[in-house]
């Protein structure tokens, strides 16, 4: 075969690869994006910034087997800034009950102030032999209001 039609073939090879590709990837779960229907994950309306800095998130979860370590971390965003601030973390058990988690997390006083806010919320398994990869039982966002407490 000629090398000019040997190199015209190449676009149809290379799209019946992608889209086959295209097909496997569709049908494979996400590695780690599921949750089970009975994981939930909460975030309490109302947050509390204290007059030395310290930020307090709260709120419920309730996650189902894991193999590795567990946490629920959370972020908050105030105001017209983009920044999203990671708020301490805490371990979590996922044996099918409701648990509450709390969050803190030390900032310069006047960080954070009184007022509406935005929060997100992650219940993330570390799981994997090797380097560990997240497994995410359950997200939530959330607008809750900042109070001094």
């Amino acid at each position: 075969m000629p090398l000019s039609q040997t190199f015209s073939q190449v676009p149809r090879v290379l799209g019946a690869a992608a889209g086959a590709a295209l097909l496997l990837f569709s049908a494979a779960p996400s590695a780690g994006a599921t949750s089970e229907p009975s994981e939930t994950l909460t975030i309490d309306p109302t947050g509390y910034v204290a007059p030395d800095g310290t930020l307090t998130l709260s709120g419920t979860y309730r996650c189902l087997g894991s193999n590795g370590p567990v946490f629920v971390s959370s972020l908050l965003q105030q105001g017209d800034s983009r920044v999203r601030q990671g708020v301490g973390g805490s371990t979590a058990v996922c044996d099918g009950a409701d648990h509450t988690w709390t969050n803190t997390q030390r900032a310069e006083p006047g960080r954070y102030v009184p007022g509406p806010a935005r929060v997100e919320a992650t219940v993330t398994e570390l799981s994997g032999s090797g380097l560990p990869l997240p497994r995410f039982h359950a997200v939530r966002q959330q607008d809750i209001t900042l109070v001094e407490g």
